[in-house]
This record gives structure tokens, sequence and C-alpha cells, in this order.
């Protein structure tokens, strides 16, 4: 089952007309945010989208990009383990401590 996080907060920006189709996008996304559409990655699920930057770092073109915003893995797993919504309280992606995202 894929997760969904919240709904149209991601900070992910997709370029299709950067992409090369190396597909790496799709291979790294651990929430399938992506899937290929002919040639090229296209975004299928972007509320899944838990802004870890692995798709980022791995696009051969720099097709995308995401920013830190309210994707964090801490709070999305939280709000697992407790079934509620995530507690964004509980994470400060902002700061440099790298603590949580």
């Amino acid at each position: 089952m894929k997760q969904r996080y919240l709904a149209n907060v991601a900070t992910l920006n997709y370029s299709p007309e950067k992409c090369c189709g190396c597909k790496r996008c799709i291979e790294v996304c651990p929430h399938g945010v992506f899937e290929m559409q002919g040639q090229r990655a296209g975004i299928i699920a972007r509320d899944n989208c838990m802004e870890c930057g692995a798709c980022a770092i791995n696009c051969a073109s720099d097709a995308i990009v995401v920013g830190k915003g309210v994707g964090c893995a801490y709070a999305m797993i939280n709000g697992m383990i407790t079934k509620g919504n995530p507690d964004l309280g509980t994470c400060d992606c902002t700061s440099d401590s790298g603590s949580c995202c």
C-alpha cells in the first residue's frame, strides 16, 4: 500500500521537457510518485511525495527539484503509527540540524 501524505503541499517540481527517460526517479522513489509515460517520466501521485529528494538527487537531466517542505519522514511515520494525521510539530525541516529529514 502506498502512503499518501498531505494533499497539495509537496514542493516537488518536475520539468518534463528536460526528462531524458532514464527511469531513475521511478527506481528510487519509495512511494510511486512517477511512472513512465511514453519516453518520459510523469508524475502520477504527487501527494505520495514525502520530499525525501531521492528523485532529484538521481535525476540524470536535472528535471526534478524538491525543496524542504512539510514532507518530513519522521512526522509521516509517526502519523502512520498513531493512525492519525502526521504531527508536523514534531519536525523542524527548516532547521539545519537535519534531525528528521
